[in-house]
């Protein structure tokens, strides 16, 4: 059994706009199953280069329906960010947190 551990995250970027935006603070949670439907920090697939990705905060919606041992990430924000349109569904192990609460809502 994994024990929830409770962490702060600072949000970069727009792509979960209007819910979050670059420079909020979350609390999050880690080690506990996928939400559908709730904002979670998640470990997206290298860029197309090979590069890495930074841990992002993303919509879990649900289960791949073409693989229901995956889930299916969206962002807030239609106009930017990846989505499991573009890398794909993710595996457990890349949900790595859930978004408990916005802690402080970045000024501007």
């Amino acid at each position: 059994m994994r024990v929830p551990l409770p962490a702060l995250v600072r949000v970069r970027g727009r792509s979960m706009l209007p819910t979050y935006r670059d420079g909020d603070v979350l609390l999050v949670v880690r080690g506990v199953r996928p939400r559908p439907g709730r904002a979670h920090v998640v470990r997206l697939p290298p860029d197309a280069a090979g590069r890495p990705r930074p841990l992002s905060v993303k919509r879990v919606t649900g289960r791949d329906p073409d693989d229901p041992e995956r889930w299916w990430v969206d962002s807030d924000n239609a106009a930017e960010g990846a989505t499991s349109f573009d890398v794909g569904s993710l595996a457990d192990e890349d949900i790595v947190a859930v978004v408990a609460r916005l802690v402080r809502r970045a000024l501007g």
